[in-house]
């Protein structure tokens, strides 16, 4: 699964590849992905021109002249740059055609990806956006504002960390490796996290976050970023896909768990 990482890396990529290129056509193979009328989807970009990409947590938020494309990567998005001419193939749903025979081709295997057109200044605005807590990097997660907001939870703090509405951006693999990292157990409940333990949370995220987007991300087995990009991150994973290897730090056999039916790895004499 794509993760803030990265979802910044294609951001990056595509960046250099599709900006000021005009849309000359629009395909929608499969309806599911679109959460606008796909008729008035497809009017409104043609005729088009891509005029910035940012990101905001897992979403990428394509600005064009008059609009913002929303999409989001889910479990198995990805994005393809290819000639017009070349043939279709299975799981390509969404292609954007560029005045320069070039295609933008959205590639979703499970088809979990989502897309949602709105006007230019409602990009931020978006329910998908707003709803967004602060993300790794930005001055607004802090320490207090990170056990404020776990005050109360009963969830672990694994569950908790993996909450877009509490800080966006984080997935599976690297709030295992945060968690590792700032040596707290995967199971105990946010309410029980102290000031301590969030000043580590929050440096750790912020380290290891930038680590992962200097080395393109983590490519794994669900996750490649297709753009002619493999990540490195996966060398300097500590815990995940680590289950019975040695802890880096003590040398017992790393676990593999579940924690609200994610696969959780975490060394049981380091985070107790």
């Amino acid at each position: 699964m794509p993760e803030i990482a990265e979802v910044e890396t294609v951001r990056r990529v595509l960046k250099k590849q599709i900006i000021n290129k005009k849309i000359k056509d629009v395909k929608v193979l499969y309806k599911g992905i679109i959460e606008n009328d796909v008729d008035d989807f497809i009017t409104k970009l043609k005729g088009e021109t891509f005029k910035d990409i940012d990101r905001n947590g897992k979403w990428l938020i394509f600005f064009t002249d008059h609009f913002a494309l929303l999409s989001h990567l889910r479990m198995e998005g990805k994005y393809f740059i290819k000639n017009s001419d070349e043939e279709i193939v299975k799981h390509e749903h969404v292609i954007f055609t560029f005045e320069d025979n070039t295609d933008l081709r959205y590639h979703d295997t499970r088809k979990f990806g989502r897309m949602h057109l709105v006007d230019k200044s409602e990009a931020y605005k978006s329910e998908e956006i707003s709803k967004l807590g602060p993300e790794v990097g930005s001055k607004d997660l802090t320490a207090s504002y990170l056990k404020d907001k776990l005050q109360n939870k009963k969830l672990p703090i694994k569950t908790l960390l993996l909450d877009q509405t509490i800080i966006s951006g984080l997935g599976n693999i690297y709030v295992n490796e945060v968690l590792f990292a700032s040596l707290v157990n995967p199971l105990k409940e946010g309410a029980k996290i102290t000031l301590k333990e969030c000043e580590r949370i929050v440096s750790t995220s912020k380290e290891i976050i930038a680590k992962a987007i200097e080395n393109g991300g983590t490519t794994i087995k669900s996750y490649t970023s297709s753009l002619g990009v493999t990540g490195s991150f996966q060398n300097y994973l500590k815990v995940h896909k680590k289950e019975n290897e040695p802890c880096s730090i003590c040398g017992t056999p790393i676990k593999n768990i579940k924690v609200g039916g994610r696969s959780t790895y975490y060394c049981p004499h380091c985070q107790k």
